[in-house]
């Protein structure tokens, strides 16, 4: 059997390198040499390294999270560089890393997502029309960021535009969305065309934490995450079904994890994530393994679904000359 070449990428520049290096390293840990030789690089300084590589990879691993690597930006390089690489294109990942687009996306295809506000950095928005419109809590979070980062739970109105501030350290647009009291779900989806919805995780941060933030997502013991979620086989399937139409509503390859708040009979769309976290323990990884796929064996079936998905690619292109 001869051996792939893949691209293992992760660190980068996003305020999420960090989690992206350690997901890296885990994902090589899991894949199997017998099968692979893996090359690892390091977007932050070996973008020219990778270029000069490409003819002889076979597929590229996109270990990274943030801006520049979950928002179509290495994806347009792949691209350029015909590399095939896993999950969703650049379109796709645009769109899914703006939450404003993706929402707007969202209820096109007719999918539950909480009331919200744009806030453009600049625009002096009053607080009170924000409760108003939103009414108390709010949430505050940046446009175009991952892992929670920026974000606020408000809960006096006094207190929005210091959150308002917050969220524009990490960009110039902004959210401002009504809080929905219930239990976090999150749903997984693996395939191209032919979509598998993976088991649902209910997610219960510690008491201490406000909401599912960043030291909650990436400290251990900060959560509870309970897979089978802890809801009926009626409502599973709902859940599943609104996590595989946000993932066709955001043009998604591959997999993708959608996050969901779950109250009174209903599951609103909150976000959906093109590369989800990819530590053995991390959410995606959990569901795929209550599915029965060990996390060697969801990288084997990530690569598979990259290569099937640019034969395809390859076949569709027109003839030159």
């Amino acid at each position: 059997m001869n051996k792939k070449t893949i691209a293992l990428l992760s660190g980068g520049i996003s305020p999420e390198r960090n989690v992206s290096l350690n997901s890296g390293s885990q994902v090589y840990d899991a894949l199997d040499k017998d099968k692979y030789d893996v090359v690892r690089y390091d977007p932050k300084t070996d973008l020219a390294r990778l270029a000069a590589d490409a003819a002889g990879i076979d597929a590229a691993l996109i270990i990274l999270h943030g801006p520049y690597g979950e928002d179509g930006t290495i994806q347009g390089m792949l691209d350029l560089l015909q590399i095939p690489y896993q999950g969703t294109g650049v379109l796709g990942s645009a769109v899914a890393m703006d939450k404003v687009v993706a929402k707007q996306l969202y209820e096109k295809a007719g999918l539950p997502t909480p009331p919200y506000v744009v806030l453009n950095r600049g625009d002096h928005a009053a607080p009170s029309d924000i409760v108003r419109r939103l009414g108390l809590p709010v949430v505050v979070k940046p446009a175009r960021d991952g892992s929670s980062i920026g974000m606020t739970i408000v809960r006096r109105e006094n207190a929005i535009e210091a959150a308002l501030e917050k969220a524009f350290l990490q960009g110039p647009v902004a959210l401002a969305e009504a809080f929905i009291e219930g239990v976090e779900i999150t749903g997984g989806v693996l395939g191209n065309d032919d979509l598998e919805a993976l088991p649902l995780i209910e997610i219960v941060p510690d008491k201490s934490r406000d909401f599912f933030d960043y030291e909650a997502k990436y400290q251990a013991g900060m959560t509870e995450e309970i897979c089978p979620a802890r809801i009926d086989a009626v409502l599973t399937e709902k859940a599943q079904h609104q996590a595989i139409m946000a993932h066709q509503a955001l043009f998604c390859r591959g997999y993708s994890r959608t996050d969901m708040i779950f109250s009174g009979q209903t599951f609103y769309v909150l976000e959906t994530n093109t590369i989800p976290g990819m530590t053995a323990t991390s959410l995606f990884p959990q569901a795929a393994a209550k599915a029965g796929y060990s996390f060697g064996q969801l990288m084997d079936r990530l690569i598979d679904l990259t290569l099937a998905d640019h034969r395809l690619k390859t076949r569709e292109k027109p003839a030159s000359g």
